[in-house]
């Protein structure tokens, strides 16, 4: 058995804490040098374990969203996947230039640590909605080649399942109605999200 991290409580808000400052350090450091930050010492035993991470920067002022990369699967230590993610959510988030470093003052950093993903079995759009919970669920919409996700935040915007199932399809490249029309696959997961 793969040494994963199985459960959100194997992550303290202590540890949680300094994955955002370790993720603000990473970006920072790419930003002045170019180079990805590696750690010699890895202070907690969680962070040698594969996990999956999303890297949010928002704007301090406005809360409005400045990039947002992340990992579903775990691959790699959670430790590394914080500073790939935090360093790609700076700079190769395709809906927004890159940050530069005048700007890091202003941006807040957020870490969401991935529970793994688990299928919904369902028989019907009905059943679906009936077993969707809103602002515990991030969601991985699944059909053939197409594939995307929302984490558990988005409900904030999104509060209305079918609108979230709506727009789940549009991310994933299909059209807003495929979650009633097509035989799709549905993932949940829960995240622990620490914050700046």
């Amino acid at each position: 058995m793969e040494d994963l991290i199985r459960s959100l409580d194997q992550i303290s808000d202590e540890e949680g804490e300094a994955l955002v400052y370790l993720a603000r350090k990473a970006i920072e450091e790419y930003l002045i040098t170019g180079i990805t930050v590696d750690l010699k010492d890895i202070p907690y035993e969680s962070w040698k374990k594969k996990g999956a991470s999303f890297v949010t920067l928002e704007n301090r002022s406005t809360g409005s969203l400045r990039g947002c990369i992340g990992s579903i699967i775990p691959v790699r230590p959670l430790y590394k996947d914080v500073i790939n993610n935090a360093i790609a959510a700076a700079t190769q988030d395709p809906r927004f230039p890159p940050v530069t470093v005048n700007e890091l003052p202003q941006i807040r950093v957020k870490v969401s640590v991935l529970s793994y993903p688990e299928p919904l079995e369902f028989k019907d759009p009905s059943e679906l909605l009936e077993k969707i919970e809103p602002f515990k669920d991030g969601l991985i919409l699944k059909y053939e080649d197409y594939q995307g996700t929302f984490l558990p935040d988005v409900w904030e915007q999104i509060p209305d399942k079918k609108l979230f199932l709506a727009n789940l399809c549009s991310k994933a490249g299909m059209f807003p109605d495929c979650w009633l029309k097509y035989p799709v696959k549905i993932y949940r997961y829960r995240t622990k999200i620490f914050s700046e």
